[in-house]
């Protein structure tokens, strides 16, 4: 589901707006590249991130996405500018020669942030702004390093094709390694901290929801086009405090796109998306209301070792937390968790390789590199997104 990166109303506006720079008609660039302590926010005007994952209310004029349409692709892997948002989403678990254990993330966000774009005169004027996130968890080292981008979609500084596969933000890059769309190579430099990944499909895509259509929230409108690849291959690189691994593992890709978000009544979600020892993968996402209970929009998938998808609804998966980490910086993230799915014998504990996997950018959430231990069922490793806890 993800990256609708809501945040609660009423929430400090410290989260929810984003800071950037106007300049000669367009959208500057910041480059968290440091602390959050380090790179304060730049004078300007102020960029609303609820605003543009709002929901019905703010989507007239964009396209929307109100029910199951067939997927095209190479078409669909690459940008939809006329929808509000969209999102390429890797994370990975990897390992050196000698055991050593790094969890990744590497993430491109589109942004339309007018659905009438109007004349200028600037070769830098757009109402496509780009963000970019790029994560690196060292499990030895007990460290977790994080950057983050705003570039506007003009001038070649950002943007993307389907054909051959591209998107980019300045220098941060995901790209097909061939002709086709798969492999899929990742460039993420950022100074001393940097991802150089190849990604190989080991199981063909999977269309999640209703094939490819997955319905958050009762408005029709309240809905994306999502599809995963549930397990890649991941050789490459990655560079932490200045010294290069090389690295081997296994890697999970998100795509999705639309217009408006989650309900009225939902405030944030918990989702995993897990790659077990056995072959298998289990996805889920709880979409919370803001009393704390399970919207029953809620939903996953278990995919077979062949490949097959199995839809989850929300009462054929039990969610319950078994440990909290307060972060420093405001609010409490249920870390550790208890998964059960009956139907297929699945008992797993859920505890996060490091419970310091925040991200303090623009807006705060937890996203991190998760072991699994089987109470009933295989262990394995995956990554889990924790969003509307921080204050």
């Amino acid at each position: 589901m993800r990256r609708h990166l809501r945040l609660r109303p009423g929430r400090s506006t410290a989260i929810a707006l984003v800071i950037i720079a106007f300049a000669a008609g367009g959208i500057a660039l910041l480059d968290r590249s440091g602390p959050p302590e380090e790179t304060g926010p730049g004078p300007g005007a102020a960029f609303d991130v609820t605003a543009a994952l709002g929901g019905e209310e703010q989507a007239a004029g964009y396209r929307r996405v109100t029910g199951p349409e067939p997927l095209a692709f190479p078409q669909d892997h690459g940008p939809h500018p006329g929808y509000r948002h969209e999102w390429w989403y890797v994370t990975g678990n990897v390992t050196t020669d000698g055991g050593r254990h790094f969890g990744f993330q590497a993430t491109l966000f589109r942004f339309n942030i007018a659905p009438e774009m109007p004349a200028r005169a600037s070769d830098l004027a757009t109402n496509q702004l780009w963000m970019a996130h790029m994560a690196v968890t060292d499990t030895r080292a007990g460290a977790f390093h994080h950057r983050e981008r705003f570039v506007r979609g003009a001038a070649g500084l950002a943007g993307g094709t389907a054909r051959p596969f591209r998107v980019h933000a300045e220098d941060w890059v995901m790209r097909s390694a061939d002709s086709g769309a798969m492999p899929v190579e990742l460039h993420f430099p950022a100074g001393d901290l940097a991802i150089e990944m190849r990604l190989t499909p080991r199981k063909p895509l999977v269309l999640q929801g209703e094939q490819g259509y997955s319905r958050k929230g009762p408005e029709p409108g309240n809905a994306s086009r999502y599809y995963s690849y549930t397990r890649l291959a991941a050789q490459g690189r990655i560079t932490v405090a200045g010294e290069t691994h090389t690295v081997s593992g296994s890697a999970w890709m998100d795509r999705e796109w639309g217009t408006s978000s989650l309900g009225a009544d939902q405030e944030g979600w918990d989702w995993f998306a897990l790659q077990l020892e056995d072959g298998r993968e289990l996805m889920f996402y709880r979409l919370r209301r803001g009393d704390g209970s399970t919207s029953p929009y809620s939903e996953g998938v278990l995919v077979a070792r062949d490949g097959t998808a199995e839809r989850l609804g929300p009462g054929q998966v039990r969610l319950e937390p078994q440990r909290y980490w307060r972060s420093p910086h405001g609010g409490r993230y249920p870390v550790a968790w208890r998964m059960q799915v009956p139907e297929h014998d699945l008992d797993l504990a859920l505890e996060p390789v490091l419970d310091y996997q925040e991200l303090d950018g623009a807006f705060r959430y937890w996203e991190g590199a998760v072991r699994v231990r089987g109470r009933s069922g295989p262990d394995g490793r995956g990554y889990a997104e924790l969003t509307g806890y921080a204050q």
